[in-house]
């Protein structure tokens, strides 16, 4: 008999509550700007479902009882615990907090608020010397004298194509316009009013507003960076996608009626470009930046701010075949300069593909790359000369924060090993790298405004995440605010599964994490279970908390009744590096699929467990490798549940699946060897699928497609089961039971028997 608790309910129904029984994390995490509290939004534990996130504040001192705060309090707090952007001399911060500008100072605490509007101002920046901050208000850019509390208006960006004088294009027109003129007196007189009275408003305009620029047809305006020094601003244009949406009908609807929705566009299809606007504002003179051999257009831009000076800003331009990522710096003249191009031949991406900054008061700029194979951290003047890698090794940099001192990097990396992600300090220049962090898992840390203490969230493999504190000390005690999960989770028969390393057939070491039935004091019963983690670019094999809770725990369940259960880390899982991730390009269910064959072949090998009694499931990725696992590999798995699955890539998004597959007109190989529909003729096991209905990712659509396919076929041993309120992730607590146990129920009537 399974090992139970009578005081846990170790059933389906009760595990599949969700967060319920394990509670929610801790999020958006911020120190009020005098270190004392420690701001986050957060459920308390045992809540039902269906509550949303509230916002709440802890003193950031060991044994501090978190407090609830309303939402008028949560809102009048909101500035003093925003993130923002340093003064001059980092003893304040200007923060944009519900749309309006206040000025927060450290150590005190006190907040002043510079506007209250109807506007929604963002994107504030100190001028250089201090006296003004820069802001956005409606797609312009303004300036606020901190003195006078003047605001003046320094930009006058207009959407669409400048007007033209439709008239002087039509010949018939412009010349009876000229004979009137020439004949009559009192048209000439009109003429020279309208004339003097046009000039007399411009005059007017010009002393209130900045010159119109019209950013050009079809083009929106996405953001406005403005420079410190106050000579002009970087703006983000975008020219949107004029693809039609494939829409997605809700079918169980208030009205009674299918009720269609937007829904996104496929792979292939026409998609929005990014492109940058230099903008003066002492003559309003413009200049639109190549940031690619003759293309000014990228798929992305990230802009990551400016030197102190407001001299030099940073854009990230991402290519639009994902082939190649340019940092640049941007000079108040318009000019730029390349600090690294990083070229991929598959795609470039990694952890940390957007980090970027300043350090050295503005004299350098820090960037993370994988130019080695594995993302570090370097740093290079703002004209790309005299770069310096500072972190190396076969490990990857997670995060990088700058100390308000500027005189440190916080880096959050797995040096240690892939399972684990702890934070580490690093001086700016290079130097030694200092592990602060200590407990097992994953660290996720906010250093507070003075930098003696974090605010972490941690979490371990059989433990949620939870808000810590601890001092800024490397090997520090932490004392655990929060306490997300219910007490009826924390009684439950939650093991940390031992991390094996599994031979894969190109010589690669795979990890997994295993689940054996003796643990949770089971006998086997013969049969096995993989578990494929979705998302492709994930990492779920380490000692923190699953991004997967229901299924760590459903892996635990098929434990407790016999089965042993393995979940790798398959290639193209995020943690290893790039040719780790990339192994699957051009090729989706390739080298991926493989590694789960080669689980499958190592059951057989160390448990005796025939390939017929393997049973496979996963959802959304991991409901395409079960598809194409029971289609393209039937020798080596019984049964399989697929849940959510992409069925055909060329229905996909673009921004996923273009970056691995290429484009569908160009790469039509990539896409008939990646897709389960094109070898559902392979299909032997027995197959269970389901999915939401109301699916805005992978819509219910690709599941039709391929359910006429079978049917098409011939195909016996299949079902299909669909969810008509879900979307892409269940929510419903009934769903996930009913889903679950369908799950369940395979597994026992097929690969639990012995054949």
């Amino acid at each position: 008999m399974p090992r139970t608790d009578s005081a846990f309910d170790f059933s389906i129904r009760n595990i599949m509550r969700g967060p319920e029984l394990y509670g929610r994390p801790p999020e958006n995490v911020r120190w009020s700007a005098d270190g004392k509290w420690i701001y986050f939004r957060w459920v308390e534990a045992g809540k039902d479902w269906r509550v949303q996130p509230a916002p709440f504040r802890v003193r950031a001192t060991p044994g501090a009882t978190p407090e609830r705060l309303t939402i008028a309090q949560g809102d009048s707090l909101d500035a003093l615990a925003a993130a923002g952007s340093y003064s001059p001399d980092r003893r304040s911060e200007v923060v944009a907090s519900g749309g309006d500008l206040w000025v927060v100072t450290f150590g005190s605490g006190a907040a002043r608020r510079l506007t209250r509007t109807s506007a929604r101002e963002s994107d504030p920046v100190f001028s250089s010397d201090g006296r003004r901050i820069y802001f956005a208000r409606d797609d312009n850019a303004y300036a606020f004298d901190l003195a006078s509390g003047f605001v003046t208006q320094l930009t006058n960006l207009r959407t669409g194509a400048a007007p033209e004088d439709t008239l002087s294009k039509q010949a018939q027109k412009v010349r009876m316009r000229e004979t009137q003129r020439a004949l009559f007196q009192s048209v000439r007189d009109q003429l020279a009013a309208d004339s003097l009275e046009k000039h007399e408003r411009e005059t007017l305009d010009s002393l209130h507003s900045a010159p119109p620029i019209y950013v050009g047809k079809d083009r929106t305006i996405q953001g406005i960076f403005i420079a410190p020094s106050g000579r002009g601003a970087l703006v983000v244009l975008r020219t949107p996608s004029k693809a039609t949406p494939d829409p997605v009908p809700f079918w169980i609807t208030q009205s009674g009626y299918a009720e269609p929705h937007r829904g996104r566009s496929l792979v292939g299809d026409s998609q929005s470009r990014a492109e940058v606007l230099w903008v003066s504002f002492a003559d309003g003179h413009t200049a639109k930046p190549k940031l690619f051999a003759n293309d000014s257009l990228a798929s992305y831009l990230s802009v990551n701010g400016w030197d102190d000076a407001g001299t030099h800003v940073l854009v990230l331009a991402f290519r639009p075949d994902n082939k190649e990522r340019i940092l640049y710096s941007l000079t108040t003249d318009g000019a730029l300069h390349q600090i690294e191009s990083l070229r991929d031949t598959a795609w470039v991406g990694g952890p940390c593909s957007t980090c970027a900054g300043w350090t050295n008061d503005g004299k350098r700029a820090w960037y993370v790359s994988e130019a080695t194979g594995f993302a570090h951290l370097y740093t290079a003047a703002p004209d790309g000369s005299d770069a310096r890698q500072l972190t190396s090794g076969r490990w990857e940099v997670r995060d990088v924060q700058l100390s308000r001192d500027g005189r440190t990097f916080y880096l959050v990396t797995n040096r240690p090993s892939p399972f684990e992600e702890q934070f580490y300090t690093l001086p700016v220049n290079g130097g030694p790298l200092t592990q602060v962090t200590r407990l097992s898992g994953r660290h996720e840390v906010v250093v507070s405004p003075d930098g003696r203490s974090l605010a972490d969230v941690h979490s371990y493999v059989n433990r949620p995440p939870d808000l810590y504190v601890m001092p800024n000390r490397a090997g520090a005690a932490e004392s655990q605010l929060t306490r997300s999960a219910s007490a009826e989770w924390l009684r439950g028969p939650w093991i940390a599964p031992k991390i094996v390393m599994i031979p894969a057939s190109d010589g690669a070491q795979v990890p997994a994490h295993i689940y054996r039935p003796e643990e949770m004091g089971a006998k086997p019963n013969g049969a096995a279970v993989i578990f494929v983690h979705g998302a492709g670019y994930l990492h779920n094999v380490g000692n923190f908390w699953s991004e997967y809770p229901r299924e760590y725990m459903f892996n635990q369940y098929l434990a407790a009744h016999g089965y042993v259960v393995l979940d790798a880390d398959y290639r193209a899982s995020d943690g290893y590096g790039r040719d780790w991730r990339t192994a699957i390009y051009r090729w989706m269910g390739g080298r991926d699929l493989q590694d789960e064959v080669d689980v499958s072949k190592y059951i057989t090998a160390n448990f005796n467990i025939p390939p017929r009694r393997i049973g496979i499931y996963g959802g959304s990725y991991g409901g395409f490798m079960t598809l194409m696992a029971l289609f393209t590999e039937p020798d080596h798995f019984g049964a399989g549940a697929a849940l959510r699955s992409v069925t055909d890539w060329a229905h996909y998004n673009h921004g996923y699946t273009s970056a691995i597959l290429n484009l569908p007109q160009d790469d039509t190989l990539a896409y008939h060897r990646s897709s389960p529909i094109y070898f559902a003729e392979g299909l032997r096991a027995p197959l269970l699928m389901a999915h939401g209905m109301v699916d805005t990712n992978v819509h219910f659509e690709d599941i039709v497609h391929l359910t006429e396919r079978l049917i098409e076929l011939g195909k016996p041993n299949w079902q299909l089961a669909p969810y008509p309120v879900e979307d892409h992730s269940f929510v419903r607590p009934a769903s996930w039971t009913d889903e679950y146990t369908r799950i369940f129920d395979l597994f026992e009537r097929t690969i639990a028997q012995p054949q």
